[in-house]
């Protein structure tokens, strides 16, 4: 892929996050990073907490914060795992999962048909964007 067009995939991706933010604040209840945390714990789940941490691109200590208000209103339950004791297993609750397609499912939709509409190769790039995290996380 040439810089210019990564460099516009890379404007692309925040400018979407951006609205993403400024829709989320139009909601009650989820924040957008909640959301978007939700989100991806439904596609990768069960998974650990370090693992969520990466999918994210955030800290493991940012991750331990952002996770502590969910499981305190049920969104999300750690347990420990068995294999590792270290480790911490994170799953989406029913109520979690509740929530996350009443609030942040409907506006990953919407933004993912605006993407469409403007002629934004939406499913190509994600397509290569989950090949590309997957080689990049293989060990």
């Amino acid at each position: 892929m040439d810089d210019g067009l990564a460099d516009l995939l890379h404007r692309v991706v925040m400018l979407m996050g951006e609205a993403a933010r400024r829709r989320a604040d139009d909601l009650d209840g989820l924040t957008y990073s909640q959301m978007r945390l939700l989100g991806t714990l439904e596609d990768i789940e069960p998974t650990t907490q370090h693992r969520l941490a990466q999918a994210l691109s955030v800290s493991d200590p940012a991750i331990s914060r952002a996770l502590r208000p969910l499981e305190a209103d049920g969104l999300v339950r750690i347990t420990v795992d068995p294999e590792h004791a270290r480790r911490r297993l994170v799953r989406l609750t029913d109520l979690g999962r509740k929530a996350f397609h009443a609030a942040g499912k409907p506006l990953y939709d919407e933004l993912r048909e605006g993407l469409i509409a403007a002629g934004f190769p939406y499913e190509r790039y994600l397509r290569d964007t989950l090949r590309l995290a997957e080689i990049l996380t293989a060990d």
